[in-house]
């Protein structure tokens, strides 16, 4: 009888609930970061907003405070306890979540949006420490790609629940709710979300600390240690955050409008696109990410240490392919071609976050996690809507342009990405080399 693997079986199998549970964790917070893009038009028309301004509450108003707080919440997971921290967070955004339904002017919205995005802060370079103290180097990539999952089954859900909710909602019209008062549609789904969302925390009841991996529990590493050592690996660090960065921008940018994109093209109702490019988020956006962590743990097996880079400038060569459903006749079509360019842009976002962790020490990583984040977000998040507003409003003056917006775009942030991952391929393998010698 071989009572070995049946022990490694129901090793694993608690870790593979925490990663369940950061999972959707990371879901609730897609969740309520882009149900935006699903409101579009009843936002701006409720608030007399352009594109730009509707830009900024998709984007540079949660990722402002989203990117510069993940540097000492990355600190305080480096410290403290990871789990209580998440927990906190998970509150924090979904009361915030709650508070944008009051909002009644721009202003009140855009600040309850940078509420959302300081309790989000919290979740990944905690749960990218804790899941790298779970697993060893090999599997690292797989199971921050199902933690990373919450991304697409998040961005989905958002998308689909939200049409299902607006559908009823219009239906409904004016709602009256206890101690609000006569509310819109769009405000409803704030108020279903946070309050969904503060139910959930109390699943981090169930999840344990784990220990950490050759270090004193609690210590850690001055910021200066932690800059100096991305620092000396420089480039490695600049190619890979940067690089990424670039996929995050054209994925950011395109999905935030990509509801747009059917109803001012092709006509759709804003729930029936919320259900069709929700299902195709949750299932393929899903199946990217998945395939990618895979994919990496492959060529690490096989001495590709540069594993989780090579995946990337393959996501972006097939993303730059896939984004011929802008330009498709009718809304079908679009939506069955836009399945490619959803996949190869899920590929990354489970390797790239297991790649910067495996080249710092343990007491480093959470705080080496929101440096990768930081970047990330600022660019992708902060700045892709934005950009494809920018071109649509100032470029064209057209919002029925906005597919020529979508494309030029994210071609250019992927070509960017292919040039500066192909560029960090060599000093990636150099910095693992030397981290195994000493």
């Amino acid at each position: 009888m071989d009572t070995t693997g049946t022990a490694h079986r129901q090793s694993m199998a608690y870790p593979w609930f925490v990663v369940a549970v950061l999972m959707v964790a990371y879901v609730f917070s897609f969740v309520d970061r882009q149900i935006l893009n699903l409101l579009v038009a009843p936002i701006r028309r409720d608030l007399g907003i352009n594109d730009t301004q509707m830009s900024l509450l998709m984007g540079f108003s949660f990722a402002i405070f989203y990117t510069i707080l993940g540097i000492p919440l990355g600190r305080l997971a480096d410290r403290w306890n990871r789990r209580g921290l998440v927990a906190a967070g998970v509150v924090v955004w979904s009361v915030m979540t709650a508070l944008c339904g009051l909002a009644q002017t721009y202003l009140q919205l855009f600040l309850y949006r940078i509420g959302v995005g300081v309790g989000e802060a919290t979740l990944s370079p905690a749960a990218y420490s804790m899941i790298a103290d779970y697993f060893p180097p090999e599997r690292r990539a797989t199971a921050i790609s199902v933690y990373s999952m919450g991304i697409y089954l998040g961005s989905g859900i958002a998308f689909l629940v939200g049409g299902l909710v607006i559908q009823f909602a219009v239906a409904q019209g004016v709602v009256s709710l206890p101690l609000v008062g006569d509310v819109r549609p769009w405000q409803v789904v704030f108020f279903v979300l946070g309050g969904s969302g503060i139910l959930f925390s109390f699943a981090f009841l169930l999840v344990r600390e784990p220990p950490r991996e050759g270090v004193v529990a609690g210590s850690s590493v001055p910021f200066g240690e932690v800059v100096a050592h991305l620092w000396h690996n420089r480039r490695t660090v600049l190619c890979h955050n940067v690089g990424f960065a670039m996929i995050a921008f054209c994925s950011y940018g395109t999905a935030a409008w990509v509801p747009s994109f059917f109803i001012r093209t092709f006509g759709w109702k804003a729930g029936e696109v919320g259900i069709i490019y929700g299902l195709i988020v949750m299932v393929f956006g899903c199946a990217g990410i998945l395939f990618g962590g895979w994919l990496t743990d492959r060529w690490l097996k096989q001495g590709k240490t540069d594993a989780a880079l090579r995946v990337g400038i393959v996501a972006s060569a097939v993303a730059i392919l896939g984004g011929v459903y802008l330009l498709a006749g009718n809304g079908t079509l679009a939506a069955v071609l836009m399945v490619p360019a959803v996949f190869a842009l899920g590929m990354p976002f489970g390797a790239a976050p297991a790649a910067i962790v495996a080249i710092v020490p343990n007491q480093m990583r959470g705080q080496t996690a929101a440096v990768y984040l930081f970047i990330v977000n600022l660019i992708g998040l902060g700045v892709g809507p934005t950009a494809v507003a920018l071109v649509t409003d100032y470029v064209f003056a057209n919002d029925l342009a906005l597919k020529w917006s979508m494309l030029i775009v994210g071609t250019v942030a992927n070509l960017a990405a292919i040039g500066l991952l192909a560029a960090g391929l060599k000093p990636y393998r150099e910095t693992t080399q030397r981290l195994r010698a000493g």
